[in-house]
């Protein structure tokens, strides 16, 4: 669990939704939830993805429509401008990113590292019944 404030670079294709570039895939189960959590206590996000221009635009969009309003798109800060003199990498002190080696761990288990608390509405397996229904 996250005691302080800090800065976390999340992609997009692949880890926020199912990966479907450059259409936009389904929401990952609990991504959306985990970032409105982070934000509520207090973490800034910054959206750190391979798009650009309208595919930029669109999921942008995407992520507004359901609750996420980043801190930043593709830079560090808001304020900062493109200079090919600095490097490209963003600032940040976590990185959610589907190619991390062993790919994404899930948003379930990210929420309950960061957040320190059992996702919301997690899904309970059903019990069956004696005729095995």
């Amino acid at each position: 669990m996250i005691n302080e404030t800090i800065t976390i670079a999340v992609d997009f294709d692949g880890t926020i939704v199912e990966d479907e570039y450059p259409r936009i895939g389904k929401p990952q189960l609990f991504a959306f939830e985990t970032m409105k959590k982070l934000q509520e206590k207090g973490h800034r996000l910054i959206l750190w993805t391979y798009r650009n221009g309208n595919e930029l635009k669109e999921a942008v969009e995407f992520c507004k429509e359901n609750g996420i309003h980043f801190y930043a798109v593709n830079k560090s800060f808001p304020e900062e401008q493109y200079d090919s003199k600095y490097s490209r990498k963003i600032n940040a002190d976590i990185f959610i990113d589907d190619r991390n080696i062993g790919g994404l761990v899930g948003w379930g288990e990210i929420y309950q590292k960061l957040i320190g608390e059992e996702t919301p509405n997690t899904p309970t397996k059903r019990k069956k019944n004696w005729f095995g229904f």
